[in-house]
């Protein structure tokens, strides 16, 4: 199972159309019964298995340094927290994240994902900081309705590695619908991830309800990195929506 999610991206994204970093990360994840989660993805997009079950994830983290390559970062959407809910596809031959949400506090980035990329971008009030070794989010959405919630804190633990962590985390690119009835891969690189287990100290959320799923079931899957830098490639055709 490494082998087909390796820790490391076997191309490199040579022109980058941006870049970013990715900081504090908190990965939570909750099985879910296959069908339950193909029945929001639409025709040409297959869910992903791991263990028999597809994973929906609820992730927090903090982008920085957004911008062009050899640029400085973009001045007020350079920086900003996100949670994100997620799950993990196939569309053809590629494989990637696909977004059921993904909450920030900055209004521009919002508009401009749902209007060029369908990308579900919302925007709420969102906070996440890490102090000392317990990790912080809270989130309101206000934008679009219906409104939605989420507060976390995990503390990290020791390091982690394995055949689950990889499928959850070892990513590459990120599958979308665009407004023109195509599928879209953008190609993601960054070093390996360098993760560790975290234990999940609180956790009251509407987020991934809201998504569509039902509530999840159990304790979570939860992990923590501080992060990687990350070269986004221009996103391009993988598919045409029937």
């Amino acid at each position: 199972m490494s082998n087909d999610y390796p820790n490391k991206a076997e191309n490199e994204v040579k022109t980058a159309v941006m870049v970013q970093h990715w900081t504090d990360l908190v990965f939570l994840h909750w099985r879910y019964p296959a069908e339950i989660v193909q029945a929001l993805l639409p025709k040409g997009v297959e869910v992903e298995q791991f263990d028999g079950s597809a994973w929906v994830g609820l992730i927090p983290f903090h982008m920085n340094d957004l911008g062009f390559p050899g640029l400085h970062p973009l001045p007020y959407v350079g920086s900003f927290p996100e949670v994100n809910v997620r799950t993990y596809v196939r569309c053809g031959d590629y494989s990637g994240v696909w977004f059921f949400s993904l909450d920030i506090n900055k209004a521009l980035p919002t508009l401009i994902a749902r209007t060029i990329y369908e990308i579900p971008y919302c925007y709420g009030s969102v906070s996440h900081k890490k102090v000392g070794n317990f990790v912080t989010t809270t989130v309101a959405r206000t934008w679009p309705r219906p409104s939605a919630e989420s507060s976390i804190v995990v503390e990290t633990d020791k390091p982690i590695d394995g055949d689950l962590e990889r499928f959850l985390t070892a990513r590459w690119g990120l599958i979308a619908k665009s407004k023109r009835n195509k599928f879209l891969w953008g190609q993601v690189h960054h070093p390996p991830w360098q993760l560790h287990n975290a234990n999940l100290l609180h956790l009251d959320d509407t987020l991934v309800t809201t998504a569509g799923l039902p509530r999840p079931e159990g304790t979570p899957h939860v992990m923590y990195s501080e992060g990687v830098p990350v070269r986004i490639a221009w996103p391009k055709t993988i598919g045409w929506i029937s």
